[in-house]
């Protein structure tokens, strides 16, 4: 793979090898209905994030997750039979210009109707930043999208965290903040009364978004920060690879991590927090 003047966006192959659009539609219910498609509504039913009448802003980064998200969602709407709507909102925090021709170019192409706002995130964020700019912006982003979707009158804002995106977040947690905590299917913002967020990608896991993105011949954009792109020891791609690592001795290792989260003992775990109180197994010992 290349890099586009540095900023993060990976070249998997050619523009002319792109598949033509008509085929990369069809692929997602035939070749990758097993890895995406039957994933992304099994998310969708068990979690109850879609419902009649409703109104989702999808946030489309220009990166391969957004990107199969976005596709994934149009697939659904034209075969789901509940009635919702759909606006394909980007944020632009300041990309090169290459990069922004870039994220218009694949999503003309993959006929995403996307409307781009611009914003100085970037630059923000290195100000107030510097050292650890990575939360601040990924916060900053949010904040940005959830305005966006309720000024365009939606409920739901889609993002495109998946399976592994969970697990790593598990890891993180336990590992560098001594705590229990995963990322949620789905939530409402505490801040954007009446939207909530969903997360519709998370049962696939990134290899087979990868895998499509490649086959169909797109460039996704990665980061493209010019901030972190300076930034070396993510915490996050080390928790990547040491998930890698574990994998090859435990089969599974991935599945046992992310079903955790579902399988909590009450009874065998020394404290919780529950609306942000504290409680301590003691509370209960002596009864």
């Amino acid at each position: 793979m290349n890099d586009i003047a540095g900023t993060g966006c990976d070249i998997l192959v050619p523009f002319s090898e792109r598949l033509p659009l008509r085929d990369i539609e069809h692929s997602i219910t035939k070749t990758y209905k097993k890895t995406l498609w039957s994933k992304f509504v099994r998310a969708i039913n068990d979690f109850e994030m879609i419902k009649e009448g409703d109104k989702v802003a999808v946030a489309v980064s220009g990166g391969k997750d957004s990107i199969v998200m976005a596709k994934l969602f149009q697939e659904l709407k034209k075969h789901w039979k509940v009635k919702f709507d759909l606006e394909f909102i980007s944020m632009d925090p300041g990309y090169h210009e290459s990069i922004r021709k870039l994220l218009i170019d694949n999503c003309n192409y993959l006929n995403i109707p996307i409307k781009i706002y611009n914003s100085d995130i970037f630059k923000v964020t290195n100000t107030i930043a510097k050292d650890y700019p990575c939360y601040m912006c990924a916060r900053m982003r949010r904040g940005f999208l959830y305005s966006k979707a309720k000024e365009l009158g939606c409920n739901k804002l889609a993002l495109g965290h998946h399976f592994n995106d969970v697990i790593e977040t598990t890891l993180l947690n336990m590992l560098y903040s001594g705590s229990f905590k995963t990322m949620l299917p789905k939530l409402k913002s505490q801040n954007f009364e009446n939207i909530e967020l969903i997360r519709p990608l998370y049962y696939i896991e990134e290899s087979h978004i990868k895998n499509f993105i490649q086959k169909s011949g797109i460039w996704p954009l990665n980061c493209a920060c010019m901030v972190s792109a300076k930034k070396i020891g993510n915490k996050r791609y080390e928790i990547k690879d040491l998930i890698e690592k574990m994998k090859k001795n435990f089969n599974g290792v991935d599945k046992s991590i992310f079903h955790a989260a579902q399988n909590v003992n009450m009874d065998s775990i020394l404290g919780w927090t529950k609306d942000g109180e504290k409680h301590s197994f003691m509370e209960d010992y002596d009864i």
